[in-house]
């Protein structure tokens, strides 16, 4: 339990200062097209980032390096699965919304107001009573059905995602972190049910749908992260994938995984799973926008517009 909780821990932290410095390689990006006189180029019709933006942003070295981290936090989030209840390891790890929100302040010049830092006691608070009341976690086996009714939904919510992210444009923030965080949650489900995982067998892991499942819902919940994060508030955008990545793989692992929480204290992985979800919603919600957090010094770099993504 003990070495589940610090791969999560540490998964948490990959992600959640992997996402500021994704955040921080946008909208360097973003400055130098709008400095090319570029305000619309790499936009779309509906407002929203093009593939092409979305590609130059990909490849500033704060960007690169945050995706480093998250393919870092990936791996340790993985293990964390396998470790523990789904409801506290992919809780754990979304607690990446708190260490997004502090270094926010250092790296993108945003001020946190007191309800936000309010909201993120919650959120820590809410961990603490998860941790104490979490139990054994499930066996992880499951129907070969419901390992192809995993592939088929991941394919309905990020084809659905990405479709959305053309049609909506700059409206599709928290949308898009919205089901990055479902492709998130659907990783962790999929790593829970791997099969030929242990022992390892090749030939049965590239033969599971939930193989696949994976590869679709990490790559295209990247790309939804990334847009999410270019036009829209990193702290809004995080939240919304906070409560996609928690609320759904929670549900799954105690319905159908078996994961439980420890004898008589089930109203308090309740309670701390209610409050985790909330809080980081809360966050979103009473976030002041990015673009008017920053501070003079830093107005150059880190203020384009939505319109100027690109």
């Amino acid at each position: 339990m003990i070495i589940g909780l610090v791969t999560a821990v540490a998964a948490s932290a990959c992600y959640g200062t992997g996402s500021v410095l994704q955040a921080v390689g946008s909208r360097k990006s973003a400055q130098r097209e709008a400095a090319k006189g570029a305000s619309t180029a790499g936009t779309t019709q509906h407002g929203g980032p093009s593939l092409s933006s979305t590609a130059k942003a990909a490849v500033t070295w704060e960007f690169m390096v945050g995706t480093v981290l998250d393919f870092v936090g990936f791996a340790l989030g993985a293990l964390a699965a396998r470790m523990l209840p789904l409801f506290l390891s992919q809780t754990v790890i979304s607690a990446n919304l708190v260490v997004t929100a502090l270094l926010s302040i250092k790296m993108l010049g945003i001020r946190l107001n007191k309800r936000e830092v309010m909201s993120i006691g919650v959120v820590c608070s809410a961990l603490v009573l998860l941790a104490t009341a979490a139990g054994h976690e499930g066996s992880g086996e499951a129907a070969r059905s419901t390992h192809w009714w995993l592939l088929a939904i991941t394919v309905v919510l990020m084809g659905g995602g990405w479709v959305a992210v053309h049609f909506l444009g700059s409206k599709a923030a928290i949308l898009a972190g919205l089901l990055s965080g479902l492709g998130f949650g659907a990783i962790g489900v999929g790593v829970r049910i791997l099969d030929g995982v242990d022992p390892f067998d090749l030939t049965t892991l590239l033969s599971d749908p939930a193989f696949y499942a994976i590869f679709i819902a990490g790559s295209v919940g990247m790309y939804l992260h990334t847009v999410a994060l270019q036009i829209g508030s990193v702290n809004g955008a995080t939240a919304a994938l906070v409560v996609g990545e928690t609320v759904l793989p929670g549900i799954i692992g105690v319905m159908w995984l078996g994961d439980a929480s420890r004898e008589g204290l089930a109203w308090m992985a309740v309670l701390g799973f209610l409050l985790a979800v909330a809080g980081a919603v809360a966050v979103a919600w009473f976030g002041e926008p990015d673009a008017h957090a920053a501070t003079p010094s830093t107005a150059p770099e880190q203020e384009p517009t939505p319109s100027t993504v690109g």
